[in-house]
């Protein structure tokens, strides 16, 4: 690999987090070699060295830098767990958490102190939650206004504001005007909204629309050419009909007014089922180094994790799914949307039923659940798991890994796979791996529970890439 002095002396000095893993510095005055990241002070220029790799900077004499730990690059060392912290807790704060639970809750699901929390979301970001909460609903009303022709009343309760007047005086206060000066459209009523979700890195819909066409659930999962999916869905007591259509370089949002005033989280859902948000140029870097998928990263660098709108509702799929096809998972999840699944008016044709809530679940008797087709032991997983959701004792969120981890493992008959599978396409651990999946088994070839080590902190990703590879003929018996 070739480096360019230049731009790892700028990288060093900027500690720019993009480069980090991409070559290791050398220190002549110490003899360490560190991470671009590294918090040390910072080396003279005389005294830098640059090096491709780990092995390089040893080659010639360095000893790893104890602080930043090298071996852990990129991404899994003590000294990213703050930011990574921050950056979960920004993600759930998008989504509304402080309002739905305030940040003493909001940190008891990410597994730290709100003491701590509010520190590293502060170093991290220079603003401490509640002003982040405070700028993001702004921002999302900003949004509307400029993009729907919305009401004035229903954009402040879309952004999160409690009140029209507390929206009012807050704009003005923050931006100096009122909000109808950015108003871009004439007001009106009962309109789908339209918008485009942002991507970080290159996108490609192919695979995510094919995930969830396989997967699609009668009365409440469409799929239409070309890559378009439609579904039905509550949150926070608003309920309705989205859809998404993956054909172009960024996904494009429809939203019905009955989704309207749950539109951060949504939007959230959204982002991480589809795992917009992932840092593909570092993951990709990684596994091109790591050498076990390089070619695949040149072939396809858009691999991302496919996601779920619901973590209670992937969880539940996940259970339903244990040691069956995909094919027959849905079927028995159709026939349970189709029981317990409350109505709704959606004006699209076909889609009819919500997914079951965790108490009608719960509430459901083991003969009404067993007449789905499933084993007993599913059902009574199925119950217990809507019975620790409903009653608080399971809080399952995307971004909460700890808490949403501690709490599968209480549920009895959720196993290792179905921890691992929920982790990795509910609560967006990056790191999870169903390492009993006999997919992952059948496309590596080799002892893949050594193997996965060494993909460690983007396991779920080598996942993601090992799912794509093609199943290989089954041997005949002699």
């Amino acid at each position: 690999m070739s480096l360019d002095p230049a731009v790892c002396h700028a990288a060093v000095e900027a500690r720019d987090r993009r480069y980090d893993g991409l070559f290791f510095t050398g220190v002549s005055s110490t003899g360490i070699y560190c991470r671009c990241v590294c918090p040390a002070r910072m080396p003279k220029r005389e005294n830098r060295t640059f090096h491709p790799s780990a092995a390089a900077a040893e080659r010639e004499g360095f000893r790893p830098c104890l602080l930043c730990r090298p071996e852990c690059a990129p991404g899994a060392a003590p000294i990213d767990s703050t930011e990574r912290l921050a950056h979960d807790a920004v993600k759930r704060i998008e989504a509304g958490a402080l309002e739905e639970g305030g940040l003493e809750a909001l940190a008891a699901d990410l597994g730290v102190t709100s003491r701590h929390l509010r520190r590293a979301v502060l170093d991290t970001f220079g603003a401490a939650p509640v002003e982040i909460a405070q700028t993001h609903r702004l921002l999302t009303a900003k949004r509307l206004l400029r993009e729907t022709s919305l009401p004035m009343a229903q954009v402040a309760f879309a952004a999160g504001f409690q009140s029209v007047r507390r929206f009012n005086a807050l704009f003005q206060e923050r931006y100096a005007m009122p909000p109808s000066r950015v108003r871009g459209r004439e007001p009106s009523k009962g309109t789908a909204l339209t918008f485009t979700l942002a991507t970080r890195g290159v996108f490609d819909g192919a695979a995510p629309f094919a995930h969830f066409a396989a997967r699609g659930v009668a009365r409440m999962e469409s799929a239409a050419a070309p890559l378009v999916w439609t579904r039905t869905l509550a949150v926070d007591g608003s309920a309705g009909w989205l859809a998404l259509d993956l054909s172009g370089e960024a996904p494009r949002l429809t939203l019905s007014e009955g989704l309207v005033p749950a539109f951060r989280p949504v939007i959230a859902a959204l982002r991480g089922a589809l795992d917009l948000d992932a840092d593909l140029d570092a993951i990709n870097a990684f596994f091109a180094r790591e050498g076990t998928f390089a070619a695949e990263v040149r072939a396809d660098p858009a691999v991302r994790l496919p996601g779920s709108l619901d973590p209670f509702e992937l969880a539940v799929r996940a259970v339903v799914g244990q040691q069956v096809t995909v094919k027959a998972a849905t079927t028995v999840v159709s026939r349970l949307v189709e029981r317990f699944g409350a109505p709704v008016e959606t004006g699209v044709a076909g889609l009819d039923r919500l997914f079951p809530t965790p108490v009608r679940l719960a509430d459901a008797t083991a003969a009404e659940l067993g007449s789905l087709g499933q084993p007993a032991a599913r059902t009574a997983t199925v119950q217990r798991l809507a019975r620790a959701v409903a009653e608080g004792e399971l809080r399952l969120a995307r971004g909460a890994v700890a808490a949403g981890r501690a709490g599968l493992a209480e549920i009895g008959g959720v196993g290792p796979w179905t921890l691992e599978y929920v982790a990795m396409r509910g609560i967006g651990d990056p790191d999870a791996f169903p390492l009993g999946d006999s997919a992952l088994r059948a496309a590596f070839e080799g002892d893949l529970k050594r193997a996965n080590e060494s993909w460690r902190p983007w396991r779920a990703y080598a996942a993601a890439r090992l799912w794509r590879r093609p199943t290989p003929p089954r041997k005949k018996a002699a």
